[in-house]
């Protein structure tokens, strides 16, 4: 019986489609453009979510980044205080080395400026080169297109060897195999001994190295001036708990260590910043939620809209079969019988005007992945809850017509012309 009703349902809901075209189509509009705004909006969101979170969990969950600056608020609300801060120097990741218990990897990285890179007719400019310790690349678990880290010897001795990025790479050698081959960095003779896989283009480039030039400390220190007195900070120190250790016993010990080191009085505030990811994940949820509120506001009105059509083709489709009605209920049909019928019918029909929704959406955001090269993806889940909320919307919108059509009394139903 229930079969029954499904398909005597899909079929009258076709032939309304049918008989109607311009009204149902006009009617369906609203429910189409609904589910296109709602849908498509949390398609981009997640897209952007998935991006941004992508790059930011490259910073790791249990590491702690030591900074002048703080993650957790706006540095124009405190800039002269902040300003005032000293940088994250090589002695403060020492301290930090030698006297934390809960640390399993600490290195430090100090930013060097933009240098030029050449290797015979090429030249690579505005390439950025950083200074880093012996466990940074482990810290940040590098993925190599070819070659490998610093040897102890070579970070101990400052030996003239740099790790590439991938696009200094192929800026400086092309199709050639870098790897043992020498170019020069502000004069200097240099050895590639590694070169990183790319990165990729990300709208939050984090610990992005395609553009960038890695050398020991102990290099730097020999051919730059390191003495952290930049004002925006050109330094950092970054400390992953070891296992079993949560970040906050962590960032409670260092805490107490810097302030040590640094000789603050018990009164005096910190004059540095410890980071976790976490701070921005909070940020990240909270910008993410406003964005998906934005889609269901947008399209909230026009699944209003579409509630109230589909809710009229409903009642004039119970006003054009009032006396068929009427015959279905003199020959036993019960109530429940009418009133499954006309519900089935008005999820039916705002069905179909939510898989045009979704067809649009998978439509626009195939064009705008070609166009503005990111990737706009139309999940399973924003799918399957496209289907279901349209289901509950031709629910809602053909309540009110299909009680009506199971409370009419047989006799008077079937007087109806």
């Amino acid at each position: 019986m229930v079969f029954r009703i499904i398909g005597e349902s899909v079929l009258q809901a076709l032939q309304q489609l049918q008989a109607n075209k311009l009204r149902s189509f006009l009617s369906l509009l609203g429910v189409s453009i609904g589910i296109f705004c709602i849908i498509g909006v949390q398609s981009a969101v997640d897209s952007l979510e998935a991006n941004v979170r992508g790059s930011v969990e490259k910073l790791g969950n249990d590491v702690v980044y030591m900074s002048k600056f703080t993650w957790a608020e706006d540095p124009g609300d405190n800039w002269q205080k902040i300003m005032r801060r000293p940088n994250i120097s090589y002695e403060d990741f020492e301290a930090a080395r030698e006297r934390s218990k809960l640390t399993g990897l600490i290195s430090y990285h100090v930013d060097i400026g933009t240098r030029t890179a050449k290797y015979r007719s090429n030249s690579a400019e505005g390439i950025y080169a950083i200074g880093v310790t012996s466990d940074f690349g482990e810290m940040f678990n590098f993925n190599y297109l070819q070659g490998r880290y610093f040897s102890q010897a070579e970070y101990n001795f400052g030996a003239n060897k740099a790790i590439l990025g991938y696009e200094v790479a192929q800026q400086l050698f092309g199709a050639l195999d870098p790897i043992g081959k020498t170019f020069k960095m502000n004069g200097r003779p240099m050895e590639v001994i590694g070169v990183l896989k790319k990165e990729g283009e990300s709208l939050v480039n984090i610990l992005n190295f395609d553009d960038c030039i890695i050398i020991s400390y102990e290099l730097a220190r020999k051919i730059a001036n390191l003495k952290p007195n930049h004002p925006f900070g050109n330094s950092s120190v970054n400390i992953k708990a070891a296992p079993g250790v949560e970040v906050e016993a962590l960032k409670d010990e260092l805490t107490g260590i810097l302030r040590a080191h640094r000789r603050l009085q018990p009164r005096e505030e910190s004059d540095f910043a410890l980071n976790t990811v976490s701070i921005i994940s909070n940020f990240l949820s909270s910008f993410f939620g406003v964005l998906n509120m934005l889609g269901w506001f947008i399209g909230g009105f026009a699944m209003l809209v579409g509630m109230f059509s589909v809710a009229n083709i409903m009642f004039v489709s119970v006003k054009e079969r009032t006396n068929i009605i009427g015959i279905k209920k003199a020959l036993g049909a019960k109530q429940y019988v009418i009133l499954m019928e006309f519900l089935i019918e008005a999820a039916i029909l705002c069905l179909l005007g939510g898989v045009a929704g979704l067809v649009l959406v998978f439509a626009i955001t195939g064009i705008l992945t070609q166009i503005i090269n990111f990737e706009l993806a139309l999940s399973f889940g924003n799918i399957l809850f496209g289907v279901l909320l349209s289901v509950f919307v031709g629910i809602i919108a053909g309540f009110i017509p299909a009680f009506q059509a199971a409370r009419m009394d047989p006799v008077v139903a079937m007087r109806q012309k």
